[in-house]
């Protein structure tokens, strides 16, 4: 599932070719798409995109005071921005032996907004987790702009639950070190929670605890290691956001359809049986919390604190 670097990459990419644009028509292709949608894309038709925003792992385009078209990628969702040239095969799928030629039939296309600039913008699912939903807002509980890219103190109904990020200037850090330093919970289940912290997912979770020598098992830990493992993971986010993200396969991609690559810089995830960079010794693969987890068995020693 795309994690902060990966949503951030498109929200910036995305931000670059919708600001200002006006949506001509929006259409579904299948149910599953606007699922949490009960009046379908049809609110968003007729407005303009004031600002695209990110928090934690969901997007969203400002339509205007009242209105967010929400998006969550789930576990492959893709947005791509096309030149029109032809029409999608029946129900949004790509027939066999077609193209996935930009603008033309696309493979497991969900949803196609038509922009007053000629362009289109595509949303692509293959797995068919993600959705989009217009959505109205409500005041962010601190008063504090709702997510990157917004300066509006206000998100989507629906991600009102959802914490800040490392990233996120208005992050109540303070707050977040008490948790991370009184908590009976494995750390890495923490840091996947996104009501408290959010955009970590399995990736950089395993790689900003192997930075900061802390075992996903760990539980209360020291408010040196607290502020170790944040300043680590500030560290591990900032640099993949700067690859433009992980790309193992094609789910992801950016709106121009490149890759990103940070995968090439991962020092612990998907990494089991390989030397630890540090001291060599071979990287461990456990389940926690029935996920994958990767470490280095010297140098993130049994729990802290």
């Amino acid at each position: 599932m795309p994690e902060l670097p990966e949503v951030e990459s498109i929200r910036r990419g995305l931000a670059e070719h919708l600001m200002g644009r006006r949506i001509l028509t929006a259409q579904a292709f299948g149910t599953r798409v606007i699922r949490r949608a009960p009046r379908g894309l049809a609110p968003v038709v007729g407005r303009t995109v004031r600002a695209v925003v990110r928090r934690g792992k969901f997007l969203w385009c400002d339509m205007g005071e009242d209105l967010a078209l929400l998006a969550h990628l789930g576990m492959s969702g893709q947005f791509r921005i096309d030149e029109p040239s032809g029409s999608e095969g029946a129900g949004g799928e790509e027939r066999a032996g077609g193209s996935d030629n930009f603008g033309g039939k696309r493979r497991h296309l969900r949803a196609r907004f038509a922009l007053d600039n000629g362009r289109v913008l595509d949303f692509v699912d293959q797995r068919t987790f993600g959705y989009l939903a217009p959505v109205a807002f409500q005041a962010t509980a601190d008063g504090q702009p709702g997510g990157a890219g917004s300066k509006r103190a206000v998100v989507p109904a629906p991600v009102a639950h959802i914490a800040r990020d490392l990233l996120d200037p208005y992050l109540d850090e303070t707050a977040l070190l008490e948790i991370l330093g009184t908590t009976r919970r494995a750390m890495k289940r923490v840091l996947l929670d996104q009501n408290i912290v959010s955009g970590i997912g399995n990736i950089y979770a395993d790689e900003m605890l192997y930075r900061a020598r802390i075992h996903p098992e760990a539980t209360a830990l020291t408010n040196r290691a607290a502020r170790e493992l944040l300043h680590a993971g500030r560290e591990v986010l900032q640099a993949a956001l700067a690859a433009g993200g992980t790309s193992f396969d094609r789910l992801y991609v950016h709106v121009n359809g490149e890759s990103g690559y940070f995968e090439r810089s991962l020092q612990a995830y998907g990494r089991a049986g390989q030397p630890c960079e540090r001291c060599g010794t071979p990287l461990q693969k456990i389940i926690l919390g029935g996920r994958s987890t990767t470490l280095c068995p010297v140098c993130q020693v049994a729990p802290i604190g």
